[in-house]
């Protein structure tokens, strides 16, 4: 069964929220302080809006050929597992040929490819999709199907434009960060500094894009940044000292 566009927005906006959440805590874990994940300025990581959507309709689409339920849901989450794992992959690979740099990379887990995936997380994918089909999706739509359709539609509208609206934005930062980076010859070192605080959110959100640029005097990602930080501190330090 497909899902009605307005149904679709509202699971599509919910699972890239829910996707930030969790991207979002484990980065912050891991740094010891906040780091806000994802590609769009907004609290939303698209990917696994589209990831839910995808296992959604697959499970949905295994259950009506399926008659039997174990045998339904086993073959829903292997499926699953492949096509996410296949979106992560593509993702990777079209971002790391935009950049020429991986936004990730999982080379130093065991059984990887290119660095774009890996079984580790692959298997997390998994059990990831065993509690979107068995518990939250159903509780999700649970609480969709109350809403009056009229009410879903006039959402799913200001959604749809908000996506559009932060999409082509971040597009447009991210372009221009490209070409900073590919052509950061033609700026002044002032300029190019500029360039790179202005992109800090990304940079911070993406460690590994902090490699761009390496060695390059007066043009290395990582000791700009580092650089601006430092001066804040001690302009901090200075401030309260005069207090």
């Amino acid at each position: 069964m497909m899902i009605a566009y307005s149904d679709f927005i509202l699971f599509f906006t919910f699972y890239s929220f829910l996707g930030w959440v969790m991207e979002t805590v484990f980065a912050s874990i891991n740094e010891k302080k906040f780091i806000n994940r994802g590609f769009l300025n907004g609290f939303f990581c698209p990917i696994y809006g589209f990831g839910a959507i995808i296992v959604v309709q697959s499970a949905s689409w295994i259950n009506a050929k399926v008659e039997n339920y174990f045998e339904a849901s086993i073959i829903s989450i292997l499926c699953s597992v492949v096509l996410i794992t296949a979106l992560e992959y593509i993702t990777g690979s079209l971002l790391e040929r935009i950049f020429n740099c991986k936004w990730w990379d999982y080379s130093n887990n065991a059984m990887n490819l290119k660095g774009y995936v890996c079984l580790k997380y692959s298997l997390l994918w998994g059990i990831l999709t065993l509690l979107l089909i068995q518990v939250i999706h159903p509780l999700l739509l649970g609480l969709v199907v109350l809403f009056p359709p009229n009410i879903k539609v006039y959402i799913s509208i200001c959604l749809s434009l908000y996506f559009l609206a932060d999409t082509v934005k971040s597009m447009i930062e991210a372009l221009n960060l490209r070409d900073v980076i590919l052509n950061y010859s033609k700026f002044t070192v002032h300029k190019y500094y500029e360039k790179i605080i202005q992109h800090k959110r990304i940079f911070i959100a993406f460690p590994r894009l902090l490699l761009l640029n390496a060695g390059i005097i007066n043009r290395d990602v990582r000791s700009i940044l580092n650089d601006k930080i430092d001066k804040i501190k001690v302009e901090l330090k200075s401030r309260f000292q005069q207090l």
